[in-house]
């Protein structure tokens, strides 16, 4: 089989607190092929950011470090890049969107400059030249009058209009990967679909894979090939989309598609949700980190951490009560 392009193995960062250190990302293993859609699917504070950030290399240390693990992109291992080499790649190979556009857009430079300042920084551009294929990213991202709005602000732009500069920036230098980490957060569902159209349209145009971080999992459905279903760090499902929406197997993530509306839902059908809380991360129990909340769980979920193995062809799930 063809080498992935990005393979992340065993993958661990930890945080030092007040309460004491805590791994916010676990033993994380996974891999994206060129072209592909990934969905990193969980709650908040399950660790998808955190693995969205520790890809880039910009866990800020300290409190943070990324502790073990291996993160191969092109079959180069980028935790053995020095700083400088690591922003080479950033925006340039791999490219981010982040969740809150607001607080990654300079509001003191104008749209051009912040969207042109990739190839000019990357690829050499004179700024004259920059400038004019920023315009032209504007206009695939579909901002109208793309010309007329190089020399505006980011202040100036609706939300969607904002998450868009975002993905025009992140094109700029034609990125092999890019990471989107909740690109449609606070936008109305009219805009969020728009969006990750647009998004998923884009990366099938330039071949790029793409690694969706998202607790929605209406957007999963869509848009992914493959998911990853995090919860307390780690991965606890791992499957083709359809695959895992067609037959789940852990009991996390059965309770997370039981949590949500279908349409072919019987009339008037109560909605499931998952009862307690995500777990501490400062502290985690000695067994699996779902089963305070599993209905399942048994003395060895307690005491013995599950591992992630092969149930179905292609299809992980790391519980005790899961068998092929």
């Amino acid at each position: 089989m063809a080498q992935p392009l990005l393979d992340v193995k065993g993958l661990t960062t930890r945080f030092r607190t007040e309460r004491g250190e805590l791994t916010a990302v676990d033993d994380v293993s996974f891999s994206v092929a060129a072209g592909q859609t990934l969905a990193i699917v969980g709650e908040s504070g399950s660790g998808k950011s955190v693995t969205a950030m520790s890809l880039m290399r910009l866990i800020p240390n300290p409190p943070g470090r990324i502790t073990g693990g291996q993160i191969l992109f092109e079959g180069q291992d980028l935790l053995k890049l020095g700083e400088a080499q690591m922003r080479d790649i950033r925006g340039d190979r791999i490219a981010m969107i982040f969740q809150e556009p607001m607080s990654s857009l300079n509001p003191a430079l104008t749209v051009g400059l912040q969207v042109a300042e990739p190839t000019n920084v990357h690829r050499g551009k004179p700024w004259r030249e920059a400038f004019e294929l920023a315009k032209g990213l504007l206009g695939k991202v579909r901002i109208p009058d793309a010309a007329s709005r190089l020399q505006t602000y980011p202040h100036q732009y609706s939300g969607g209009m904002r998450q868009r500069t975002m993905i025009a920036m992140a094109l700029a230098c034609s990125p092999k990967l890019i990471i989107a980490d909740e690109p449609t957060t606070a936008l109305d569902v009219t805009v969020q679909a728009q969006i990750l159209d647009l998004l998923k349209a884009l990366t099938a145009e330039t071949g790029a894979a793409l690694i969706l971080i998202t607790h929605d999992l209406g957007v999963v459905a869509r848009y992914a090939d493959h998911v990853a279903v995090m919860y307390g760090g780690r991965i606890v499902e791992q499957a083709a989309a359809d695959a895992l929406y067609a037959r789940p197997r852990h009991p996390y993530t059965r309770g997370l598609l039981a949590s949500i509306p279908r349409l072919d839902s019987s009339a008037g059908q109560p909605l499931v949700p998952i009862a307690g809380q995500p777990p501490d991360l400062a502290r985690l129990p000695a067994g699996c980190a779902f089963a305070p909340r599993c209905q399942r769980a048994d003395a060895a979920c307690t005491t013995q951490r599950p591992l992630l193995r092969a149930v179905l062809p292609q299809h992980l799930s790391a519980c005790h009560h899961d068998a092929a």
